[in-house]
């Protein structure tokens, strides 16, 4: 399991004062975990930006506050700015090593599907990661998943073909989906997608309008007469 340091600084301000925080190029963050008080803490925006971007932030972090001895802590918890995509906060989960903790583990899909590549398929993603449990030590960072056993239309992937790392249990039901290969769109079906009315509907709309029509000017006929 990849691990990781990652640096914070110890923080007084809070409030509607860390907008200061952010224009200085920090980011204000939370650590919290069972029997410890939460912490105020703050990193380095560019630094914290490029960790959260690698794979070692989706395991266990070894997290340094005031280059201090480090923490265990699972990354809980990432806020963005809506606009920007600029991260606003962060909070830190402190895990105990001793006790089993729950936790999401991301799914990478690996290799391709012949049902996809030769058949043509449609390639539907139903879970993208697993809730698991397992002690801090055992959690890893992605459970791989093979696409190269889709071979044909209808082909599924469901949770119980996985094999769970060493020391992880899945936290889901053995019949839930994670990927199916559908059989691809028709022209008819793609049509009605775009909602492009078929040639026969606007036959049938143009010849009963012009059936309203006439039947308008025959009754007005018999008025006048």
């Amino acid at each position: 399991m990849g691990q990781s340091t990652l640096e914070v600084q110890s923080r007084e301000i809070s409030g509607k004062q860390v907008a200061q925080l952010r224009r200085d190029g920090q980011v204000p963050a939370v650590i919290y975990g069972p029997g410890t008080e939460p912490r105020n803490v703050s990193a380095e925006a560019r630094m914290l930006e490029k960790f959260l971007m690698s794979e070692e932030s989706s395991g266990l972090v070894d997290l340094s506050v005031d280059g201090s001895q480090p923490v265990k802590v699972l990354i809980q918890d990432v806020q963005r700015h809506p606009v920007k995509g600029e991260v606003t906060h962060v909070d830190f989960r402190q895990v105990k090593m001793d006790e089993e903790i729950e936790a999401e583990v991301e799914f990478n899909f690996v290799n391709e599907s012949p049902a996809v590549k030769a058949l043509g398929g449609i390639l539907i993603r139903n879970m993208d990661s697993i809730p698991v449990t397992c002690l801090p030590a055992d959690l890893v960072t992605h459970i791989d998943v093979d696409l190269s056993v889709l071979k044909e239309i209808d082909d599924v992937i469901r949770v119980g073909d996985l094999t769970p790392p060493a020391g992880i249990v899945f936290d889901a039901e053995d019949e839930d989906v994670i990927a199916v290969v559908n059989a691809p769109i028709t022209e008819e079906e793609l049509q009605k997608l775009e909602g492009k009315p078929e040639e026969a509907d606007v036959e049938s709309v143009e010849v009963a309008g012009q059936k309203e029509a006439g039947e308008k000017e025959s009754g007005s006929e018999s008025a006048e007469s």
